[in-house]
């Protein structure tokens, strides 16, 4: 992950967090809060699904477009959990240089 896309992430992290607690009227985000955790949490569910068939039959552009929705809808779930990006980044940066296989492995003994 390029600081760039750190700095993209952590920003909209900042916006997010700042609609906790504001009207729902005025505010998508706000109004996500408001119904809560199982609502932001289907949310994930639903983009994630919709950025996989974009992949499946649509274009890059569709992909990257699908993509964002669900990082936005994701970081609304990180506010409302309390987790912060930095959180986020310190497991993948312990996570560097691991095999996906062997990092996948040592979790099935959680």
């Amino acid at each position: 992950m390029t600081d760039q896309s750190k700095h993209v992430l952590d920003a909209l992290y900042a916006t997010i967090a700042a609609r906790k607690g504001a009207d729902p009227d005025t505010s998508y985000t706000a109004k996500l809060f408001a119904k809560g955790t199982a609502k932001i949490a289907q949310k994930v569910g639903e983009e994630g699904v919709e950025t996989v068939i974009a992949a499946l039959a649509e274009t890059p552009e569709k992909v990257a477009s699908e993509s964002a929705d669900l990082l936005y809808h994701l970081t609304v779930l990180w506010a409302d959990q309390g987790v912060k990006p930095e959180d986020v980044w310190a497991i993948l940066a312990d996570r560097q240089g691991i095999s996906g296989l062997a990092e996948k492995a040592s979790r099935k003994s959680d």
